[in-house]
């Protein structure tokens, strides 16, 4: 295992540098000049703009503003063009958001999901198993941004039962989770709802598919209990599945939460990324680019180290 975790990671270095180059090429030749968001329109005809981009390190050729831009995020020094600070402080500063959201929104999906799909899979075609495949189907058609708008419309803007926007009252300035409750439910809600039917649909059909194996069978004729059979024996090889969907996931929800953030204005890691692309802020999107990489590779060997956990029949060399 150790062998594997190695190689895996000394695999994963040229692949994040082609990743970092192709981002870099993708925001460098994207339409819109940087110097556009930092200065009025009024203000921007009267400055010396071949200065500017000098200062910026943007009358560089192509090439040499890769490396330097690459050699300031390897040593935390990349700053933003918007902001003029490090935009590794920046990240550190979004990132509690999003880490309490992401991990409030997968919680909450594990815990509904899990317990309604060994229900379906050990009810299979009855009335109850059909209406959670449909309720789940429709689920998974339903876009995130609908589900944000609707909450806002009724419990927001008719209702006023919950704030519609930000994180924690005005004037805190600390990440206290008893304050953040109210501002968390709605924007909780709509990742969880995105997340919940593919979890529930890949719990159901691990449940399904190891409830015939032989050794259930076997459980089962010994005279273990039909509870007994779903939770001690059946239950840890039917998460497989589950555990390479929450590897997808997590680093979906720390770099792609996106349209939520947004939406309840969130001062996250995704509307960090937005607010980066709308004002051509290279260093910010290279970097979010690249973490979100990492992440991903990182849950990559994470999921195969639990599924070597879960299924001891697996073992990487």
């Amino acid at each position: 295992m150790q062998q594997y975790i190695i190689r895996r990671l000394l695999q994963s270095i040229p692949i994040l540098i082609g990743i970092s180059f192709i981002s870099f090429l993708i925001v460098i030749f994207a339409p819109g000049d940087p110097l556009a968001s930092l200065y009025p329109p009024y203000i921007l005809k009267s400055i010396d703009k071949d200065m500017v981009r000098q200062q910026l390190g943007l009358d560089q050729p192509i090439p040499v503003q890769y490396m330097n831009m690459m050699g300031k995020l390897l040593t935390g020094s990349l700053t933003s063009f918007t902001e003029r600070r490090a935009v590794l402080e920046m990240l550190l500063e979004k990132l509690p958001a999003t880490l309490t959201l992401a991990g409030l929104s997968l919680l909450i999906s594990l815990l509904v999901a899990i317990p309604i799909a060994i229900f379906s899979a050990t009810h299979r075609e009855s009335r109850v198993d059909a209406i959670i495949d449909v309720t789940s189907l429709f689920g998974i058609s339903m876009p995130s941004f609908l589900i944000a708008l609707i909450l806002l419309l009724f419990l927001s803007e008719k209702w006023h039962l919950l704030p519609s926007s930000g994180l924690r009252p005005l004037g805190s300035d600390t990440y206290n989770l008893k304050e953040m409750i109210p501002y968390l439910v709605m924007p909780v809600a709509v990742l969880s709802t995105s997340m919940l039917p593919g979890l529930m649909r890949y719990a159901r059909a691990g449940m399904i598919e190891v409830m015939r194996e032989d050794y259930i069978r076997t459980a089962r004729a010994k005279g273990a209990g039909e509870r007994r059979v779903v939770y001690l024996h059946a239950l840890k090889n039917a998460m497989l599945p589950v555990a390479a969907e929450v590897g997808l996931l997590i680093p979906w929800l720390l770099g792609g939460t996106a349209i939520t953030e947004t939406i309840f204005g969130i001062p996250g890691l995704g509307r960090m990324a937005v607010k980066a692309a709308m004002t051509r802020d290279y260093p910010v999107v290279l970097t979010i680019n690249l973490y979100v990489a990492a992440l991903t590779i990182l849950c990559g060997i994470l999921t195969d180290i639990a599924y070597s956990i879960l299924d001891p029949r697996i073992r990487q060399g």
